[in-house]
């Protein structure tokens, strides 16, 4: 685990809410503290959908909403005079993506043994702050994937020009 200090927040924050750059993950979780508090299971309700609409939305197989289906509603949650007293936004990559990136970090971690690679975006006391995160379905001595995971999501920041420390 890996934590990255936002240093300059508006721009982080626009890059967030205000652009699809975080699209493509899965929000699994989210609270806002604002006026009121707000919590959002990410879940797919199966009763929501028919198995033609997910088909449709390209939703098939996958757990949670991707981020960008909600953005626009924690855009709207959070904009405004007052910034929120508290906000966290758990991600990870889809099932998909997930395969990929263990695929491709050259580690000898099958991809079975993960439940799930996460990005956690916390808003607390002032600090923006995003951490890295691995969930395993077994225990795994061999930290070599989250080392791995660290590495990319530090790239990702860089490569879209966000500012940490």
């Amino acid at each position: 685990m890996k934590a990255f200090e936002m240093t300059e927040q508006k721009d982080f924050m626009n890059r967030l809410l205000c652009s699809p750059l975080f699209d493509n993950f899965l929000i699994s979780e989210a609270a806002i503290h604002s006026a009121v508090s707000y919590a959002v299971d990410g879940h797919i309700n199966p009763d929501f959908y028919s198995a033609e609409e997910l088909a449709q939305q390209q939703l098939e197989g996958i757990p949670f909403l991707p981020f960008g289906r909600l953005r626009p509603i924690f855009f709207e949650l959070i904009r405004g005079k007052h910034a929120p007293s508290y906000f966290k936004f758990i991600l990870q990559l889809s099932p998909e993506n997930q395969k990929r990136t263990v695929a491709a970090s050259g580690t000898s971690i099958p991809s079975s043994d993960i439940s799930a690679v996460y990005l956690n975006i916390l808003y607390q006391n002032g600090a923006l702050r995003m951490t890295t995160g691995v969930s395993y379905r077994t225990f795994i001595p061999d930290k070599s994937f989250e080392k791995e995971w660290d590495r990319y999501a530090e790239n990702f920041l860089k490569k879209n020009g966000i500012i940490f420390l």
